[in-house]
C-alpha cells in the first residue's frame, strides 16, 4: 500500500530513534529465539502487513505482502528470521490489497484481501481460507474464496481475526476518528455474499488485531500505539492500553502460540518484530512501565504507552500526521 509522502516520513523518523538494537538486528535478549523478536530477512517480503504464530510448528510466524505481490504466503522461521516456505494459494483469483492473517480452529489459516485504499472503491472484498500445510515446503494449496461485503457500505481495512473457539470470522475497519469491529457470519459461505456487520466501536485507527490463544482477549494495534479489549464471542470491553513498539510502519500484531507475548511486525526491507508482554489477566508477567485504562475513551492510537526516550519524536511526528489529515482525500 503506498501512501503519503508525509506519513511515512513522520513513521520512519520515529522509527529511526525507536527501534531497539537488539530488536534490529534480530537477537533479542535470547540470541533470536522467537517470542524475543526477530527480523524478516527475506528480501521477497518488503511490505509485511500480517502477522500470525502457528500452532502446527513452533516457532513459525506466517506473514504475506501487501499490494505488490501474488496469491503467496510465507512461512518464517523466528530463530532466524529466514523463510523456511512459500506456500503459493491457487483457487483464488489475483489479489488486490492483502493486509491481514489469522489462524482459527482445525490449523485453517484466514488470509484478509481487505484493503481498500480509496475507502469504498471495491464493493466487495475477499477472504481467502486454506489448511495449514503440515511440511514446511515450497508448495502450492487450494484455497477457499469467500465474497465479503459490508452491511453498511464498502470501506477500507487491515484487520482480521478469527474467533480461535467459534471459527468466526471478524474485521476491524480502518479510519482515523477510530472504527467498528465487524462480525461476519456464523459460517463462511462459498457462494454468495457474506455480510459483516458493525456490532461495537474500536477506538483506534487500526492497522492490525489478534485474539488471544485462550480466546479471552482482542489486541488492536495502529501506527503508534495500541487497546486491548475483553473478548467474549465477539463481545468486547475495553481494559486498556498496549505497550506497543515505535516501528517505521507498524502493520502487524499477533500473540504468542502460548499468549504471553504479542509480537508487533512493521513493513520495509529487513523488519523487526518486536515483542512485548501481554497486558492484563492474560499475562504471568504483565508489561513494565505499562500503564490501563479502562475509561473507554477515545484517544485515536497516538501516544498510547509511547517509551519515554522516543516521546518528543512522537509529537513531531503526530504534528505531520495531522498535517496531512488536513489534506487528505474524501
Amino acid at each position: 500500500m503506498r501512501r503519503p509522502f508525509a506519513l511515512l516520513a513522520g513513521v520512519l523518523l520515529v522509527g529511526v530513534f525507536a527501534v531497539p538494537a537488539s530488536a534490529a538486528d534480530g537477537k533479542g535478549d535470547n540470541g533470536g529465539k522467537g517470542d524475543k523478536g526477530f527480523t524478516i530477512t527475506d528480501p521477497r517480503i518488503k511490505e509485511s502487513s500480517g502477522l500470525a504464530a502457528s500452532r502446527l510448528h513452533p516457532g513459525i510466524y506466517w506473514t504475506h505482502n501487501d499490494s505488490s505481490d501474488g496469491p503467496y504466503i510465507y512461512a518464517v522461521d523466528s530463530a532466524t528470521g529466514r523463510t523456511v516456505a512459500r506456500i503459493t494459494l491457487s483457487g483464488v483469483g489475483r489479489p488486490r490489497d492483502v493486509e491481514a492473517i489469522s489462524i482459527g480452529p482445525d490449523d485453517q489459516i484466514y488470509v484478509g484481501d481487505i484493503g481498500d485504499n480509496l475507502g469504498g472503491k471495491w464493493p466487495y472484498v475477499w477472504i481467502y481460507r486454506l489448511p495449514e500445510p503440515k511440511k514446511l515446503v515450497d508448495q502450492t494449496i487450494k484455497a477457499t474464496q469467500y465474497v465479503v461485503k459490508y452491511s453498511d457500505g464498502a470501506r477500507n481495512a487491515e484487520s482480521l481475526v478469527v474467533d480461535p473457539k467459534t471459527g468466526r470470522a471478524y474485521i476491524i475497519d480502518k479510519n482515523e476518528n477510530g472504527g467498528h469491529l465487524y462480525q461476519g457470519p456464523a459460517k463462511l459461505s462459498s457462494s454468495g455474499s457474506n455480510i459483516f456487520r458493525p456490532v461495537a466501536p474500536v477506538d483506534l485507527w487500526a492497522t492490525d488485531a489478534a485474539i488471544s490463544p485462550n480466546g479471552r482477549q482482542l489486541a488492536v494495534r495502529g501506527y503508534f500505539g495500541g487497546i486491548y479489549y475483553a473478548w467474549n464471542g465477539g463481545k468486547i470491553k475495553r481494559e486498556g492500553r498496549l505497550d506497543v513498539p515505535l516501528q517505521g510502519q507498524g502493520e502487524s500484531v499477533s500473540y504468542s502460540p502460548d499468549g504471553t507475548k504479542l509480537l508487533y511486525g512493521s513493513e520495509g526491507e529487513d523488519s523487526p518484530v518486536q515483542a512485548e508482554d501481554v497486558p492484563g489477566d492474560d499475562s504471568k508477567t504483565p508489561a513494565a512501565g505499562g500503564s490501563s485504562d479502562a475509561s473507554g475513551a477515545s484517544d485515536g492510537g497516538l501516544g498510547d504507552n509511547v517509551k519515554f526516550g522516543a516521546l518528543a519524536v512522537v509529537v513531531a511526528a503526530a504534528a505531520v500526521f495531522g498535517i496531512r489529515r488536513l489534506g487528505r482525500r474524501h
